[in-house]
């Protein structure tokens, strides 16, 4: 008898440790997430192939050469490279169309977080400094400052902001292919995009909000909503919503945890207040 409440003490205590290592795990992932991702390292975090590859445990960089982060704030490269540095001469060599021969990295920005997420509610906002007006025929309307979602790859996810036309998007992009899930125009005031004479509708020296929200709805569908703040009143506007089902948009909805981030493209831009649960 004695022996068996000896027994079942040892088990209590072992179940009692299980628990509280468990919860202890639990409790470090949770604080993980609500504090990771932040700009709040001071670093100038540069651009390489693989997650993996960072040296930030947060922040991928995966295209725009190089970005500088201290105090809650991040930034892309600022103007024309130094002629014969890292990456104008990198990017000269793979990507000199849409960096003007190198110099303007910035012009494809793509910053992904390491950690990935299922159901999300992501925002940031964004100061304009400058419209990088490189000659390259990919800057064009569908440009902007965007959130990725569920961020499978470069060629498979989701995404939703301000397109320097204007307009609010929702798209999703798979093996390669950009499909339009909602648009909207809430900045252009009728005016019609031009590449050379109206390349730009989006205010500059200006800090614009943007949010997005992905949830799954069972295992039918995606919803997706998509909101600003365009006075940083901390009064978020839906603007967008929608929901991706079926095959209707080149394959099934993308169900699966992804990472998130943010796209630019063709600007100099500051970045502020980014959060993510």
């Amino acid at each position: 008898m004695q022996k068996k409440i000896f027994l079942s003490a040892i088990s209590f205590f072992f179940l009692a440790a299980l628990v509280s290592a468990a919860y202890y795990v639990h409790r470090q992932n949770i604080s993980q997430k609500q504090s990771a991702l932040t700009f709040s390292e001071k670093t100038t975090l540069e651009e390489t192939g693989t997650s993996s590859g960072s040296l930030s445990p947060n922040w991928w960089l995966n295209s725009g050469g190089f970005m500088a982060m201290e105090n809650g704030s991040a930034r892309t490269n600022f103007g024309s490279l130094p002629e014969g540095s890292r990456w104008q001469k990198l990017y000269a060599k793979t990507n000199s169309r849409d960096t003007d021969d190198g110099y303007f990295p910035q012009n494809i920005f793509r910053l992904v977080t390491r950690q990935k997420w299922q159901h999300l509610d992501q925002q940031l906002f964004f100061n304009i400094d400058k419209i990088n007006m490189s000659a390259s025929e990919n800057r064009n309307e569908s440009n902007g400052v965007l959130l990725f979602n569920r961020y499978y790859d470069g060629n498979n996810l989701y995404y939703a902001g301000l397109r320097v036309d204007g307009h609010a998007i929702i798209k999703k992009k798979i093996d390669g292919k950009y499909y339009t899930l909602s648009e909207k125009d809430v900045l252009s005031d009728g005016k019609k995009y031009d590449q050379n004479d109206d390349p730009n509708f989006l205010p500059l020296h200006q800090w614009l909000g943007i949010r997005s929200v992905v949830t799954n709805i069972g295992s039918q569908a995606v919803d997706i909503k998509f909101y600003v703040d365009l006075d940083q009143t901390g009064d978020w506007q839906l603007v967008l919503e929608t929901q991706d089902k079926g095959s209707a948009f080149g394959s099934a909805p993308l169900f699966d945890p992804g990472r998130a981030g943010i796209r630019t493209d063709f600007m100099d831009v500051v970045f502020q207040n980014y959060k993510i649960q």
